[in-house]
């Protein structure tokens, strides 16, 4: 399979200060229509490796590559959905929505054409005049995803997109989100979460990148090779499971 994402020894500290490292030569790979979690311990800068591979955050050292080609700013091929949705509230959903063809020089009515498709396949027909306060926290999450796949990325950079819900919208959006990203209709081919929840990992994940505490660094890349659906009860699902807590506490 073709490389998409490649990080080579990147390293990470803040104010020019090596004393304060927080992320130390971390190297790893995702391939083509590949969904990659990151977990690691609170702190230990999972959330700003997932910035420098955006190109919102230059590494102190080391490089990113996308299909070869150096990351040094913010890329169109690669969109980014935050934890707290990020939404403009003075806007409505579908506008929120178009807001990710700011950018582009499309006509408003392929805009509200292709804002219009997303949201029927995201389960937000009727919605699409409210504003944000109108939803649910599942409701506004899907308005974020959708945001970030409408400019048809070929890459999406999640930063724990399901943390700010309860676990019962967290588990749906979640079946939800994972059968969405994984039609053939939809432009993504390559997905890195960062995570902090195991089960949430191996349910979503083909491979899991294992962090550890700061400066941290890569302590093992688990495969996860358990067809789809997959049941959080099944005993090979529960071995990945465990195993990837043994490498975290270990």
């Amino acid at each position: 399979m073709a490389d998409v994402i490649e990080l080579r020894d990147i390293s990470f500290y803040f104010e020019n200060n090596p004393n304060l490292m927080i992320i130390e030569n971390v190297s790893f790979k995702t391939e083509l229509d590949e969904f990659v979690s990151i977990i690691g311990p609170s702190g230990c800068g999972k959330s700003t490796l997932l910035r420098n591979i955006a190109g919102l955050i230059p590494p102190s050292s080391g490089k990113v590559f996308y299909e070869g080609r150096e990351i040094t700013k913010p890329n169109k091929d690669i969109s980014f959905v935050f934890q707290d949705f990020a939404l403009l509230p003075w806007l409505t959903n579908i506008e929120n929505i178009k807001l990710g063809l700011s950018d582009t020089t499309l006509q408003e009515a392929e805009k509200t054409k292709r804002a219009m498709e997303l949201i029927e396949k995201f389960g937000l027909t009727g919605f699409e005049n409210y504003y944000p306060n109108a939803l649910s926290g599942g409701m506004k999450q899907r308005v974020g995803i959708a945001r970030a796949v409408i400019t048809n990325p070929k890459v999406l950079l999640m930063d724990e997109p399901f943390s700010a819900l309860d676990e019962l919208t967290a588990n749906v959006l979640r079946g939800d989100i994972n059968s969405m990203l994984r039609d053939k209709n939809i432009s993504v081919r390559s997905v890195i979460m960062v995570t902090h929840n195991v089960d949430e990992a191996v349910e979503l994940s083909d491979r899991i990148v294992v962090l550890s505490e700061k400066p941290s660094h890569v302590k093992e890349i688990v495969p996860v090779k358990l067809p789809y659906p997959r049941s959080k009860h099944s005993k090979p699902f529960e071995k990945i499971v465990d195993e990837v807590y043994a490498i975290l506490t270990s």
